[in-house]
């Protein structure tokens, strides 16, 4: 299966290559700039084949097509492009990112992003790596002087504590919140160590699925804001290297720096 993934990721990235800085036709979902493109359905095709050619019986959840429901114990969890407004806008931060499920658990993920040649992997109890390279989480231990990641929802939540709410208290403080546009790569960059923390309110199952096993398999710490133990098909998630995990927790949950 580890042979499979890496072959699809591989496949999706290569669309990816091909369409960008091209021309390509557009259109939105949900939401302004909720968008998704030729490039999109392309390297979801590709991916797709790959998977089909070798596990035709297993399911599928994928940010474009939606379910493709078998019997199946094992789902593949697919965002053929993380990052589309940067893909679409040139923005090298775009890629692929795909999990495979087993009876309700993450046990592989990959992303790749083929323009900056970033291709990260992790299998549950197997630890994590950068291009075959072994990676790990920071060792920073004070939230003032992290570095950390957020998004925001293409539709805005009205809630106490929202997303612009939480930025705010951080900027405030002067602490370093980067918007990187893509779900997987701020997963990807905690588990290299180059975040301290990544936290959104919002997110979908193709989104976190292959990133958050990266982020555990690295040594880094991954919850919902309840401080429970993150599942995919929930919305709210705080990766962080461990150290720093409550502090930024208390902070997101209303709670001061």
């Amino acid at each position: 299966m580890k042979s499979t993934l890496y072959k699809a990721t591989e496949a999706g990235a290569n669309e990816i290559r091909r369409f960008f800085n091209g021309t390509f036709a557009i259109s939105n979902k949900e939401g302004i700039n909720n968008l998704v493109t030729e490039a999109d359905h392309a390297a979801e095709k590709a991916i797709f084949s790959v998977i089909r050619e070798a596990y035709p019986e297993h399911y599928i959840l994928s940010e474009e097509s939606g379910e493709i429901v078998t019997q199946s114990e094992y789902k593949w969890i697919i965002d053929p492009i993380d990052g589309t407004v940067n893909f679409a806008n040139g923005i090298p931060l775009c890629c692929v990112s795909i999990g495979l499920e087993f009876k309700g658990e993450i046990i592989m993920g990959a992303v790749y992003n083929p323009m900056m040649n970033e291709f990260y992997f992790a299998e549950k109890g197997k630890g994590a790596t950068l291009n075959d390279k072994p990676i790990k989480v920071s060792d920073k231990a004070v939230v003032g002087t992290s570095c950390m990641a957020t998004g925001f929802p293409y539709t805005y939540l009205d809630q106490a504590n929202g997303p612009i709410q939480v930025f705010e208290k951080f900027i405030r403080k002067g602490i370093a919140v980067r918007r990187l546009g893509s779900a997987a790569i701020d997963l990807c960059w905690v588990a290299a160590g180059k975040f301290d923390a990544y936290y959104e309110h919002k997110l979908e199952a193709w989104d976190s699925a292959a990133g958050s096993l990266i982020v555990t398999e690295a040594g880094g710490m991954v919850t919902d804001f309840a401080n429970k133990q993150f599942s995919v098909y929930q919305k709210q998630l705080l990766a962080t290297n461990g150290k720093i995990h409550a502090a930024v927790l208390e902070v997101i949950n209303g709670g001061e720096i």
